[in-house]
């Protein structure tokens, strides 16, 4: 009994060690800073992340992919790798390293895109962005090295009913013609291990997971307990676990359940975004996210990685479908300011570029060089590039997520249909206004008495709000207007120095 007891527990704590981003303190959100080059990230955490309170950036994967020109370098070149070496169109190694301090130094965690389930399909082309090659027909890829004893045999391709009741061909045949590595094989599982090391070494804080739910759960388990210790010298605690969060597209009735992968890690939660999109489309009444949480079928808090889209569904692939994006913004701001607001699980925010097309790739020069974004006066974006991470009812739900810290949701307020507020214990007050007439209410805002800004209408500048400002008085409690045809859905104070007069 005591054995089995000491078993259990230590599963546990290593089940728990790859669920800790290691953000500074203080600091939440992760951002998708999605195709940006690691010397503009580097620029962006010290100019910008770091001052804004953001605690982390996922970037694209850093290592080789195969150059796709006959299809003008589309964004899923990045998803099929040649090799581990570290040469992007975002930067090389002595970039990627400079980024990566930079960025801890800044208070900025970096989470790098793990592309390990599989290698490039058969294109027209075959050469990678830093140089090497690879014999498709061989199943060869000599820079790694690979070869074809390291890939799953006999050769298949997933079809759509596979999904629904084959989960060993889901995990074990190609994924759109991609070749699928073995990661039962010792030597894939060493040459994973290695690259992901390397990553560790030079400071990033861990992993989203391409493609997991397409390995096995134990394979993958191998991998992840052969991984270094966060680096120390970036900031890290000793014997920290690096971050994993890995992708599993469920939506519930297919054969794989993202159930089998949260005792390794974080799980990205695809039914929030889902949910969230639905109902602040006005499909489904504000009201009822007073249950907002694993009570809708989503995952547990702690392991569940939040967001309203990703680069994929973002353009109606894996899992799109009736997504919110930067497209339609108030619905989409507000979406996102409630899933900042609310305490449940771990927030990832996206920051795109423009597209028309839902193959094209990142804005680009005759080169094929990817062009960093340019800044306007008012700090958003240009040169192609949306920054959604810079929209300011963004950012400023950054510092409303840190101000509120680690308080519960507390005093929900809602008018029986798309007018809904609450407190984040006395730290924070947020109000929505979906409905199609005024918002106007004396409702608790759980605030100590004073004034504040409105940080969704307007930043504070030498303690003076250039947007809305609300009085609280002795007993807490404030009048809220938001208006049925204002610029946003929301407004939200806080006892942060951003809000707080």
């Amino acid at each position: 009994m005591w054995r089995s007891t000491l078993t259990g527990l230590l599963l546990i704590t290593l089940t728990r060690a790859y669920k800790n981003p290691y953000y500074a303190p203080g600091r939440s959100v992760n951002v998708h800073l999605f195709e940006w080059k690691w010397n503009d990230i580097a620029d962006e955490c010290e100019r910008f992340l770091g001052p804004k309170g953001y605690g982390g950036i996922q970037i694209s994967p850093p290592n080789e992919n195969v150059v796709l020109r006959t299809y003008n370098r589309p964004w899923w070149e990045r998803y099929q790798p040649i090799s581990y070496v570290l040469v992007t169109r975002s930067g090389n190694e002595q970039q990627f390293a400079d980024m990566v301090r930079r960025c801890n130094a800044a208070g900025v965690r970096i989470y790098a895109d793990a592309v390990i389930n599989h290698m490039t399909g058969e294109p027209p082309e075959n050469y990678g962005t830093a140089g090497n090659t690879a014999s498709y027909k061989d199943w060869s890829y000599p820079a790694v090295p690979y070869s074809a004893e390291d890939f799953n045999w006999p050769q298949c391709g997933i079809d759509g009913m596979d999904y629904v009741n084959n989960a060993s061909r889901v995990r074990n045949c190609e994924l759109v013609g991609l070749k699928d590595l073995n990661q039962g094989h010792e030597h894939v599982r060493k040459r994973i291990v290695d690259f992901m090391n390397k990553l560790i070494d030079l400071g990033v804080a861990g992993f989203r997971i391409d493609a997991a739910k397409h390995m096995w759960p134990n394979d993958l388990q191998i991998i992840y307990d052969r991984l270094n210790n966060l680096n120390s010298a970036h900031g890290f605690p000793p014997n920290a676990r690096p971050f994993i969060y890995q992708e599993v597209i469920d939506y519930g009735g297919e054969a794989i359940s993202r159930n089998e992968y949260t005792p390794l890690g974080a799980v990205t939660e695809f039914l929030a975004g889902s949910e969230l999109s639905n109902a602040f489309r006005g499909n489904n009444q504000l009201k009822w996210l007073s249950s907002w949480g694993p009570q809708w079928g989503l995952l547990s808090h702690g392991d569940a990685l939040t967001f309203i889209e990703n680069h994929d569904n973002e353009r109606g692939h894996g899992g799109g479908g009736g997504i919110l994006t930067y497209k339609e913004p108030r619905q989409y701001k507000g979406a996102i300011a409630f899933l900042l607001a609310h305490p449940y699980g771990e927030p990832q925010v996206m920051s795109s570029f423009d597209f028309w097309d839902s193959e094209i790739g990142p804005p680009m020069d005759r080169d094929e060089n990817i062009i960093s974004p340019s800044l306007n006066s008012d700090g958003t974006c240009g040169n192609g590039w949306v920054c959604q991470h810079r929209w300011r009812q963004i950012y400023a739900m950054v510092g409303f997520r840190n101000a509120a810290g680690t308080t519960g949701l507390n005093d929900w307020w809602d008018n029986g249909s798309n007018q809904i507020a609450f407190c984040r214990g006395g730290n924070a007050f947020i109000a929505f206004n979906n409905d199609n007439w005024d918002f106007n209410q004396n409702l608790q805002t759980c605030l100590p008495a004073g004034t504040y800004c409105d940080v969704i209408s307007g930043d504070k500048v030498n303690n003076s709000c250039r947007g809305k400002t609300v009085t609280v008085g002795n007993n807490g409690f404030a009048q809220i207007f938001i208006g049925a045809n204002e610029y946003d859905m929301m407004l939200a104070i806080h006892v942060g120095p951003e809000s707080r007069l």
